[in-house]
């Protein structure tokens, strides 16, 4: 995957997440709650993995 590609997949799990988290919070359901952190927690390392990756090509280009 491309770091583009990381960065959109990482925010759209953080967005999903924080939809099942809010909608937990609003059922009583602390398993839908925990979803939704553990989505948001994924999109968090995807964006970070996208953003690695944008960083060692800039140091690649430069060399």
């Amino acid at each position: 995957m491309g770091s583009t590609s990381d960065k959109i997949s990482g925010a759209a799990n953080k967005m999903a997440g924080n939809v099942k988290q809010a909608a937990g919070k609003a059922t009583g359901s602390k398993k839908m709650e925990a979803e939704g952190k553990a989505q948001e927690l994924k999109g968090d390392v995807q964006s970070a993995k996208g953003k690695a990756k944008d960083a060692v090509k800039k140091v690649v280009d430069k060399a």
